[in-house]
């Protein structure tokens, strides 16, 4: 792995994880391409294997209610607590295994249902089908995110469990939210996205005055297979140096768009179509999303 380094072009996601175009309040535009990962029977299986508490609740935003997922570690001490921004496919059931994973790791983590509510009679995520949760996704109002956010980060802040220390992360479309909550929330303390863009302008320039409003390190992970996601990096580099704002982005060489949940995959089997290139795709996500993972303990740890 090695500190990314890119070219400027607008905010688009692979077919391996979304599409999106960016605006001025980084609120990414675009309809998911099908997708055989979003439907993880090995994520569910692994999720009700857990020895760990789970449980779902309903987070008041105004006159919405966040349906959330929340994992607590098995910690005799108050832990860090660590919100999950999913995919634009939603909450799915690799975004549940995940927010489990940081429980595993040793913190509070929570992952809202941004489309709560906006589903067929008040339904979230699992109320539309593939298509309806994309449009959904592209119609979310920001100031609507922002608000779901804060009140979720106020909710877990405030759990026994909790130390009162919450970060933000989040993968693709939740990636790019992740960098725009921390424009919008000074007190959380850190963000971590995933192969998502900074805010920008709707002719693809950095939002400057979004950025001069960060508190908190942003910290990136980008994968070198994803040119369109990684040719923001080097403006939003220069931006956020400018403005003597932490951002260390590094890029995991070989690894596709995508690669925390494509590397957490089983193994493909042989009887999987173009098997000696899906395995090679495999392998280097998994080592990807691995080093992610060390790299990203680490800087929970010290938080």
């Amino acid at each position: 792995m090695k500190p990314a380094i890119s070219l400027l072009t607008l905010l688009l996601c692979s077919i391996t994880a979304c599409a999106q175009r960016p605006t001025a309040n980084n609120h990414n535009h675009g309809t998911p391409e099908p997708d055989p990962m979003v439907e993880q029977d090995w994520a569910k299986q692994r999720l009700a294997k857990s020895p760990r508490h789970q449980e779902w609740v309903k987070i008041k935003n105004g006159t919405r209610e966040v349906n959330s997922f929340v994992v607590y570690p098995e910690n005799k001490n108050k832990a860090t607590a660590v919100v999950v921004i999913h995919e634009i496919f939603g909450m799915s059931d690799w975004v549940q295994s995940l927010t489990d994973q940081l429980a595993e790791a040793g913190y509070v983590a929570i992952a809202p249902d941004l489309l709560s509510g906006m589903g067929p009679n008040g339904g979230g995520t699992s109320s539309l089908d593939r298509a309806a949760v994309g449009q959904a996704i592209r119609d979310l109002p920001p100031d609507q995110i922002t608000a779901d956010l804060n009140a979720v980060a106020d909710y877990v802040s405030k759990l026994p469990a909790s130390n009162g220390k919450v970060v933000v992360t989040g993968y693709c479309w939740g990636g790019g939210q992740s960098f725009r909550y921390a424009t919008n929330n000074p007190n959380i303390k850190a963000a971590f996205v995933f192969y998502g863009a900074a805010p920008m302008k709707p002719d693809g320039e950095i939002l400057q005055e979004a950025l001069e409003q960060i508190k908190a390190p942003v910290y990136g992970f980008y994968a070198g297979n994803d040119a369109r996601i990684n040719a923001t990096l080097t403006k939003t580099s220069v931006a956020m140096a400018e403005l003597k704002k932490k951002f260390e982005p590094v890029t995991y060489e070989g690894a596709g768009h995508g690669f925390m949940r494509a590397g957490d995959a089983p193994e493909p089997d042989k009887s999987t179509a173009d098997y000696e290139k899906a395995l090679e795709a495999w392998k280097a996500n998994k080592k990807a999303r691995d080093e992610a993972w060390v790299r990203w303990k680490k800087l929970l740890a010290a938080i």
